[in-house]
Formats: C-alpha cells, sequence, structure tokens
C-alpha cells in the first residue's frame, strides 16, 4: 500500500494534481530510461514531506513514483523513479531553471513546483538528514560516521542516469532515480571493500532507503583526483605514453576483484553455464548483424569466438564484479594512486542481473575497449596506443591477482567481443562516424577466432 508522512494530503489527491506537470517533465530527463515510448499515466508508491508544504515554501516533497508505459515485457513491474520536488508560493529568479511548473488543482493547486534539488536549501536540509540516522515516514536512514554540519551543497551535471549532488567538496550524494526493490550495488559494494580494508574505493559514510530500495548512497568527494578518461585523452593530446598509469590501474583493478571475492561469496563456473553464456553472446550476435549489416561478413568468426568460450572445460570462477569497468569509473589521485568508483552496474539491466556473480574478465574486457575508444578521439586514429595500453593493464592486473587475464583467453575474448558488439550497434544508431571503432575491434577478434 503507498505510504505518505503527510497527515494534511492524501496520496489519492496529491498525484492527478501533479500528473499533468509529470508527464510533460519527466521524459525530459536525461535520467529518464522510458525515451520513445508514451507515458500512459502513474501510481504512487510513496509521498514524504521533508519539510511541511503547508507554509509560503519552500517544502520538500519526496516521491516514488511509478510510470506506466506500453511495450513493457509481461509480467515486468513498471519503472519506479525517485523525485524530490520543491514547493513554494513564489519561486525565486534563480530557481526559475528549476521550475517544472504550477499546480491547477488539488491539495497544492496554485504552487510552483520544482527540482529540489536545484534549490541549495533543500539540497542542504537532506544533508542533515543524512548526518541524523532514523526514520521519516517510509523513508530511513543511516550513517557509519559522525557528518559535519552546513555543508554548502551544488549540483554535479554530468549525470546521466542518476543526479548527484557535492556537498562542501568534501561529500557527494548519489540520488539514484529508477529505483528498484534490493541493495544497490553501488552501496553494497563498496560497503563491504571497505570493511574488508580495501582502500580502492571511497567508503560510503551515509544512506537512505525506502524499503528494500536503496534511494541514495554518500561517500568522500575525491576532489584532488581527475577521472581515468580525462587523463589518457590529455595523455594523447600531449603526445604522451599511458602505460604506466595503465599498469597502476590493471593493479587496482585485481586488489578490488581479489578483495570482492574475499568478502562475498564465490562460486565456479560450469560448463552448462559457460554454454548458456555463450548462447546468450551468440544471440546478441544474430540480432546485431540483422540491425548492422557491416557486421555479416564477420559472424562466423565472432560465433567461433563464443563456441570456444561456451566449450571450455573449465570456466573458472564467478564473483562480484565492477559490471561497468571504463576509463571514466576511475579517479587518480595527485599521489598518482588510482581509486574505483560507480559499482551501480549498467542501470539499464535488471537489477538481480547486476547484483549476479561473473567473471572478473568481464571488468577487464570492459577497461579494454575504453583504451580503445580513447585512442579514437586522436587525430590520426593511435592504435598502436591503446594496444600499448591494453598490454600494460593487463600486465599490471597479472601482477597484482597472480594470474593474467589473457592467459585463458576464451572468456575474455569473448567478453570483448560482445561488447564491441553491443557498441557497434549503439553506434551506428547514434553517431556512425564512431563505427570504425568498434568494427576495428570487430575485425581484429573475427580473425582470432
Amino acid at each position: 500500500m503507498p505510504e505518505t508522512a503527510s497527515t494534511t494530503r492524501a496520496p489519492d489527491a496529491l498525484l492527478p494534481s501533479l500528473a499533468p506537470l509529470l508527464h510533460e517533465w519527466l521524459p525530459r530527463q536525461r535520467w529518464f530510461a522510458g525515451k520513445g515510448r508514451r507515458v500512459t499515466g502513474f501510481t504512487l508508491d510513496a509521498a514524504t514531506e521533508l519539510l511541511p508544504l503547508d507554509g509560503p515554501g519552500p517544502g520538500l516533497l519526496h516521491l516514488l513514483v511509478r510510470v506506466e508505459q506500453p511495450g513493457r515485457p509481461a509480467g515486468s513491474p513498471s519503472d519506479c523513479y525517485q523525485l524530490l520536488l520543491g514547493v513554494r508560493t513564489q519561486l525565486p529568479p534563480r530557481l526559475a531553471p528549476a521550475l517544472i511548473g504550477r499546480i491547477r488543482q488539488g491539495p497544492l493547486a496554485g504552487r510552483a513546483v520544482y527540482e529540489g534539488l536545484r534549490d541549495p536549501r533543500l539540497a542542504g536540509l537532506l544533508y542533515e538528514r543524512l548526518r541524523t540516522p532514523g526514520r521519516t515516514g517510509p523513508l530511513r536512514f543511516h550513517a557509519t560516521a559522525a557528518l559535519p554540519a552546513a555543508l554548502a551543497p551544488r549540483v554535479l551535471d554530468a549525470e546521466q542516469s542518476n543526479s548527484s549532488l557535492v556537498y562542501g567538496d568534501a561529500y557527494i550524494l548519489k540520488i539514484f532515480r529508477r529505483v528498484s526493490p534490493g541493495a544497490n550495488p553501488d552501496l553494497e559494494l563498496p560497503l563491504a571493500l571497505s570493511r574488508a580494508g580495501c582502500a580502492r574505493v571511497p567508503a560510503p559514510v551515509a544512506w537512505f532507503e525506502s524499503g528494500a530500495a536503496t534511494l541514495g548512497v554518500l561517500q568522500p568527494y575525491l576532489r584532488d583526483s581527475r577521472d581515468g578518461w580525462r587523463l589518457a585523452l590529455d595523455a594523447l593530446a600531449d603526445g604522451r605514453e599511458f602505460t604506466t598509469e595503465a599498469r597502476a590501474l590493471g593493479r587496482a583493478t585485481a586488489e578490488v576483484h581479489l578483495a570482492l571475492a574475499g568478502a562475498l561469496p564465490t562460486r565456479r563456473l560450469g560448463k552448462a553455464e559457460a554454454e548458456l553464456l555463450a548462447d546468450a553472446m551468440d544471440r546478441r550476435l544474430h540480432a546485431a548483424a540483422q540491425a548492422v549489416p557491416a557486421l555479416l561478413p564477420h559472424v562466423p568468426g565472432l560465433r567461433a569466438v563464443f563456441a570456444a568460450a561456451g566449450g571450455a572445460a573449465e570456466a573458472g570462477a564467478l564473483q562480484r564484479i565492477h559490471g561497468d569497468l571504463h576509463l571514466g569509473q576511475t579517479l587518480r589521485g595527485s599521489d598518482g594512486a588510482w581509486a574505483v568508483i560507480d559499482f551501480e552496474g549498467e542501470p539499464a539491466k535488471p537489477l538481480d542481473e547486476r547484483r549476479s556473480p561473473q567473471p572478473t574478465v568481464r571488468d577487464v574486457a570492459g577497461m579494454l575497449r575504453s583504451f580503445d575508444y580513447a585512442a579514437r578521439t586522436h587525430r590520426p586514429w593511435n592504435a598502436d596506443w591503446a594496444a600499448r595500453c591494453r598490454d600494460a593493464f593487463c600486465g599490471g592486473y597479472a601482477e597484482a591477482a597472480g594470474a593474467d587475464p589473457r592467459s585463458d583467453p576464451a572468456l575474455l575474448r569473448a567478453y570483448e567481443t560482445d561488447k564491441a558488439v553491443y557498441e557497434v550497434v549503439y553506434e551506428a544508431r547514434h553517431r556512425p562516424d564512431w563505427l570504425p571503432v568498434p568494427m576495428a575491434a570487430i575485425e581484429r577478434l573475427a580473425a582470432v577466432g
């Protein structure tokens, strides 16, 4: 049943008054996953007043709203989104860009509704609530450390699938926009790594949730760090090698994998499961080749890659991994130490799939593809630079893990191929001028197969 912390507004009256605004505003947000499909309705899972709405404002309304759209697979739940809405009688000019609209009817008629995270007062209130563990309506707040008061907030505009706030350059709060029941890996895995003593990942210091769903995580903000993607592009622009950094990044990745294997359950990847994995890759290849005919000449070689992975007698171990590892998910501090961030996995995939144990070479393959993409930004395309980075990364990984991911290549090659096939479809649809990047990988991998 829907819950509400408000005693003055009933959820069944609140949502209809907001629906006309949400119909227009939600599909325009970068984190809205249902683009291209019309919105047919909303269902309110929970409504909580974090700051009362009775006065002239600002009030802060926390909503968990399900969005109904056609085309959803039979039996699958509708997407649930987390909204933090500011409510004021009059909206100051500085907040005009955050305006969602004015409510025409219902309990908040005449009020201005806006994106609450853009209001420093409301964003600051959310931080203060995280400082004091406890419960507000269906929302539960947790903290593992004492946090300083009154840190000025600012919104980061680089997020795509979520929203992030930085407080005083000391902490970063990630707000998960599309939420699902179950622990989000971006909380679960950093907590496990922190308890295991792994210093490669910023440890969560506070979070909040509703029911079984993780809603937001507060972690230290590594303000003196730069992300690996930007560092790689700078090296290319300056004509510098990146192998020293890539080798250190390989060591850091292996350390994270070893810590995860020690902190959380692992199991063997049996032959039957390896065959199912390879079959799934083969099906994705078939669909991709129908969508992008340029793949067709390479299909026999690529199918051989997947068959080799499925036929491995000992396919290796399964454990928790990052799940979406690339240069943009890493940070290098001024001391040269690498950190790994954003353990949410691929947000488009179901939460259960993202939390399932997988081969570590999936993360390795993602990073190998990332070096290729970085090299493509250089003119002329510096493919040899990427190859040297790939070798250095795997060498560094082997130094820390005790085993080179290239020593048993069938599964690594299969994951790299599967990633490249996905990239071909994406680039063909969205960035045709980038299609040569994954196609070069396809040609290389198909020839090996």
